[in-house]
């Protein structure tokens, strides 16, 4: 079988990851693709940061993962934020891949993708009590950290009720840059 036909073959097995690292205005991201969808997006997309995103979706997906950012599986991932990034998008319109979350924490991001639009904030106990767990606000404040797709699924959205930042993977500035971006936050003045 010649390489591109075992290729496709992979691609049809789902066993092959596309990935690329593109910039942004909140540095380099590292965007991966099934054929389900997009499947990840990790902050601070550097070189040891790569390797070991590599490495654990590798053994989590049971894929090969094949650097190509050409990809038509991340040409439209890759537009969109870029818009996003340039205000000219608000919502995001991609198919994602959910393989990598499960359970509550699946429940509670799908909740926040469909129903916590941009420019718009909700507080982890709000999140909770809309998918019928009004208790469970430190629950969900674990599944935003395992949050698999952020700026995508949009966990810079979730704050406190009492009106803190909350935490956020990718770093507090970066969180409210993207809050900035949104006009939920005035611009950083430098």
């Amino acid at each position: 079988m010649n390489s591109h036909a075992q290729e496709q073959e992979q691609e049809r097995d789902g066993r092959q990851v596309v990935w690329a690292v593109v910039g942004s205005d909140i540095g380099p991201l590292l965007l991966a693709a099934t054929g389900e969808g997009l499947v990840t997006v990790v902050f601070h997309a550097t070189d040891a940061v790569r390797d070991k995103t590599l490495e654990r979706l590798g053994s989590r997906l049971g894929a090969e993962l094949v650097q190509d950012p050409g990809s038509p599986l991340l040409a439209e991932p890759i537009r969109q934020l870029a818009a996003y990034f340039a205000g000219e998008r608000r919502d995001f319109e991609l198919p994602l891949d959910w393989s990598l979350i499960s359970g509550f924490n699946r429940q509670v991001l799908r909740e926040l993708a469909t129903g916590v639009p941009f420019g718009t904030v909700v507080g982890y106990g709000d999140l909770a009590g809309r998918v019928g767990q009004p208790r469970a606000a430190q629950a969900v404040g674990l599944a935003m950290g395992a949050n698999p797709l952020p700026v995508v699924v949009p966990c810079h959205r979730v704050v406190e009720s009492d009106g803190g930042i909350g935490g956020f993977g990718g770093g507090l500035e970066t969180k409210r840059q993207l809050l900035a971006l949104e006009g939920v936050l005035p611009q950083p003045l430098f």
